[in-house]
């Protein structure tokens, strides 16, 4: 089990983040704000969580949309999934949009995205004049059909 730093920050410190289930990949977070952000159609907003974490390299952690929100209410987090890098040690913040048609109140504690840490390899790009070939080659979008 991998151990990270966190801290409380900000002007409304945050909750730990939490795993809903046992078998969640994503932890949620809070809205760290003291009344109703209200949130209207078309509308961005950067909701702070109120939390800073400290990743050892080689890890980062996406902020992905709650599938709740998004489906009950059109709320997404915008850049879903969001990196937060290694060396970034300030607060959490999610980009929030409204794709819905109402007006949605984004509550004090709320549970607004989630978190899931996830490795990744740093690369050293190996420039060539040619690349091997495979089956599908450069076929792009759709090339491989719909069934």
């Amino acid at each position: 089990m991998l151990k990270v730093q966190i801290m409380q920050c900000g002007e409304v410190p945050g909750a730990l983040p939490i795993y809903a289930t046992k078998g969640s990949a994503g932890m949620d977070i809070t809205a760290a704000i003291t009344e109703p952000w209200i949130l209207d159609p078309g509308a961005i907003a950067m909701i702070p969580t109120g939390i800073a974490i400290a990743l050892p390299e080689g890890y980062e952690c996406q902020v992905r949309s709650r599938s709740g929100l998004a489906a009950k209410h059109g709320i997404f987090s915008l850049n879903a999934p969001g990196t937060i890098d290694s060396d970034y040690r300030g607060e959490i913040k999610v980009i929030l949009a409204n794709s819905g048609k109402e007006s949605y109140a984004i509550q004090p504690g709320e549970r607004i995205a989630q978190l899931v840490i996830a490795k990744y390899e740093t690369v050293l790009w190996e420039e060539v004049n040619e690349l091997s070939s495979t089956e599908r080659g450069s076929g792009g979008f759709g090339s491989t059909g719909t069934l």
